[in-house]
């Protein structure tokens, strides 16, 4: 039997990212609202993604520095890690993001519902507990879980969540997948000490990512140990002796690890939330199907971020749920976000990042004559000093007569902070003749950008 309702102007189920902030600016516009969640908030990216992944690169980062300066001349003994210690530091940071968002629920006057919910109708939720809760907007932010493949000893390996449930570096590791959550493990583990074997089903890495700057990442993970497989298909994962082996399509068995991960993907999560009965519409890869304001099929029933399968990306989740309480409860009616130009950066070693459209994506809307590119491939300095042979290569994709800026690609060393305010420059429609009548810093990565001939 159902419970009493409690009515809201605004309901969001998921207390991640995206609905956390959502549920902020409605709250500024003076709406009463709740908020379901029965996991620790923040989603994935506060508990199993993008804060404890960057914590863990820091770490990895500081091995490779650590590397460099015995290079470049300073005498440094033997670093060891305790892993506990560095586990205690950063669950004590995402300890600090969970009393922030309780302070601030309480500030705004939003109601934390500690339960699962599923619609009943398009205003009202049932909560596990019986309780109904209802109200006249209610937007779903539940967001998006590993994938495991459906293959012979599935159950045998972990997923990107498990990894940060592990006591030490495992001595070897096997990574199926080529995409961002792969790359990023397969970097970090092999600078924390594990020999890691990296199973890649295409002929290369991250494929939504540009073609040249994946394969000189290829070539710098390479160097760092990593071993990677391309064309490698898994068909089944297996005991060997006292480890694990991941068996390709002919049956072969790659070569005995410890731990194996699964990277290939990650699904909406959709189901359970009574989305059929209503008449939502879900996607090919079960995302729930919104329109360009975030809209569902069912009126006063909205989506954002990963369960709406548009940009899997927080900053992007934030941006939308903002912009949609904007214009449901702001006086904004057109306001919604522009998916154009979103950068995204891959937390490799060294990160990769870009923004705005790739060589093939420009060809395609612009035509193959109007399209220019320039490539800087360099090794920074700090590599030069050391006499490493890791490399950086930056891309800027121009189109037109004045060469307007249509995508900007870096790897290397601080690609991640670089990329920001390019991306600016970009969306405001900078032209290469812009870059390079800006006066170069010197000596930098950065001035690679306005230097490129």
């Amino acid at each position: 039997m159902s419970g009493p309702i409690r009515d809201y102007d605004l309901l969001v189920l998921g207390g991640g990212s995206g609905g956390l902030a959502t549920a902020f600016r409605a709250a500024s516009h003076g709406a009463r609202v709740a908020i379901l969640e029965p996991n620790a908030l923040g989603g994935t990216c506060v508990n199993v993604g993008c804060v404890p992944k960057k914590a863990m690169w820091l770490a990895a980062d500081l091995v490779e520095r650590i590397d460099l300066a015995r290079a470049v001349g300073f005498a440094i003994p033997e670093a060891t890690l305790s892993w506990a210690e560095l586990v205690a530091h950063r669950q004590g940071y995402i300890g600090n993001i969970h009393a922030s968002y309780r302070r601030r629920l309480d500030a705004d006057g939003v109601v934390l519902i500690p339960r699962r919910g599923r619609l009943v109708d398009a205003h009202t939720v049932e909560c596990d507990d019986g309780v109904r809760v209802s109200a006249n907007h209610v937007v779903i932010a539940t967001g998006a879980h590993p994938l495991r493949p459906q293959i012979e000893g599935a159950d045998l390996g972990l997923v990107s969540d498990d990894f940060f449930n592990l006591c030490e570096a495992p001595p070897r590791v096997g990574i199926v997948g080529g995409g961002y959550i792969a790359v990023e493990l397969a970097g970090l583990l092999q600078a924390l000490g594990s020999r890691v074997e990296l199973y890649v089903q295409g002929e290369r890495l991250l494929e939504r990512f540009d073609a040249e700057l994946a394969r000189q990442l290829a070539d710098n993970l390479h160097h760092q140990g990593v071993r990677l497989h391309f064309g490698y298909r898994a068909s089944a994962l297996r005991r060997s002796g006292e480890g694990l082996c991941v068996v390709d399509a002919q049956g072969r068995p790659g070569d005995s690890v410890d731990k194996v991960f699964f990277a290939i993907g990650r699904r909406p999560n959709t189901r359970d939330l009574g989305l059929e009965a209503l008449g939502v519409r879900l996607g090919d890869k079960h995302e729930i199907v919104v329109d360009d304001y975030q809209n569902t099929d069912v009126p006063g029933l909205y989506a954002i971020g990963d369960v709406a399968g548009k940009v899997g990306l927080t900053p992007v989740a934030i941006a939308a749920g903002r912009k949609l309480m904007d214009r449901v409860f702001g006086g904004r009616p057109q306001a919604r976000l522009d998916y154009e130009n979103v950068p995204s950066v891959v937390f490799s070693h060294p990160p990769l990042g870009q923004v705005g459209l790739g060589e093939e994506q420009a060809r395609e809307r612009y035509g193959a004559d109007a399209v220019t590119v320039y490539r800087s491939n360099f090794r920074p300095m700090l590599q030069a000093l050391a006499d490493s042979p890791q490399r950086s290569l930056f891309k800027l994709v121009c189109v037109g007569a004045d060469e307007r800026v249509v995508g900007v690609h870096l790897l290397g060393d601080g690609a991640d902070e670089i990329l920001q305010g390019f991306a600016v420059a970009l969306k405001l429609g900078v032209t290469k003749q812009q870059l390079e009548d800006t006066v170069a810093i010197h000596p930098t990565s950065a001035e690679e950008v306005v230097l490129m001939r």
